[in-house]
């Protein structure tokens, strides 16, 4: 053998040898875990903040086990194409609320989207902490799904329309634009209003056309479409109390380790507490900006609504596919801690 050949033969023998140690003796760190979040909502809303702060704990508390990349804006495709994506096992995390889960076959989580289920915001985390949502979340993690963290407030949908809403009797007729989902129509119709399904970017042009009289959605969501400025009534009727979840395929959480998987859930939680701290200033600040740019705000008393909207979880379309005494069973875990 030359001296060369001896060279690098030496060198290589090395490096298996002791290469991949480092000056402690200890084996060289794995290759960190890459998690993706992705979600529609744009860089600098309350949303996006609170994701940032979720991205900076897990990286914080991880000491670099996890790496975490944030696509806003829909970066990374639509809700059902993450979830898909999750399914295949890659490493994505997204929002989404019950109304969604019951379309991925548990389907009694839809009825958290239900109008006026909650009075107070305390119920809904109640909800999330009974055995009720345990036990909905493990029938969800059969279908390959995880629930990551269930604490964020995505925000109260209330309606601004082209007509004043001072009463429930107010809604009948309401030409008012919903998502294209059975739970938001039929919560609608129960109130004798006239649901329309469309687009959110259709909605401007049909409020100026007279298509529709109204539309729903949180504040944030409202007040960034300058919906106002063609519909200057905002009833703040909070007719869903609308927090989400984040959720990760079950496969690529389970593979994570223990520590990983406790550090991934505890900052979650934490980063929801955060989020909804800004959503709350946020709010205040928009109902301050729709007051100095004309818009009449009607606070109007929610029992009359609620006590109307009752008949929609003893709709057939919901009882068929819902646990026996359902409305019950929900009211029983929210009220309760």
């Amino acid at each position: 053998m030359n001296k060369i050949a001896l060279l690098a033969a030496t060198a290589l023998l090395l490096t298996a040898c002791g290469g991949n140690k480092t000056e402690e003796g200890t084996t060289a760190k794995e290759k960190p875990v890459t998690l993706q979040i992705g979600y529609a909502n744009n860089p600098g809303e309350p949303f996006d903040l609170g994701v940032r702060e979720w991205e900076r704990l897990i990286e914080e508390r991880s000491n670099g086990s996890i790496q975490v990349e944030v696509f806003p804006s829909s970066q990374l495709g639509s809700k059902n194409d993450l979830i898909d994506q999750m399914l295949a096992g890659d490493s994505v995390i997204t929002l989404a609320d019950g109304a969604f889960y019951a379309d991925r076959g548990v389907e009694d989580f839809g009825i958290t989207f239900g109008p006026y289920l909650f009075d107070e915001w305390d119920e809904a985390w109640n909800l999330t902490e009974s055995p009720w949502w345990e036990d909905q979340s493990a029938l969800l993690e059969e279908k390959g799904l995880k629930i990551i963290a269930s604490n964020w407030v995505y925000g109260e949908r209330h309606i601004l329309s082209k007509r004043p809403i001072r009463t429930v009797e107010d809604l009948r007729g309401l030409k008012i634009r919903v998502p294209n989902n059975t739970i938001q129509v039929k919560g609608f119709e129960v109130l004798d209003a006239t649901p329309t399904p469309m687009p959110l970017g259709d909605v401007y042009t049909a409020l100026q056309q007279g298509t529709i009289d109204a539309l729903e959605n949180p504040l944030s969501v409202l007040y960034n479409g300058k919906y106002h400025e063609v519909a200057k009534y905002l009833t703040l009727d909070g007719h869903v109390k609308n927090f989400t979840t984040f959720v990760a395929g079950a496969e690529f959480f389970n593979n994570l380790t223990e520590e990983q998987q406790a550090i991934v859930m505890e900052t979650g939680r934490e980063a929801g507490v955060f989020n909804n701290d800004l959503a709350a200033k946020a709010e205040e600040e928009i109902l301050a900006k729709y007051r100095e740019e004309g818009v009449e705000i009607i606070e109007v008393d929610t029992k009359g609504f609620a006590e109307k909207a009752k008949k929609f979880y003893s709709l057939p379309e919901f009882t068929s596919i819902w646990s026996e005494n359902l409305y019950e069973t929900v009211k029983k875990a929210s009220q309760s801690k």
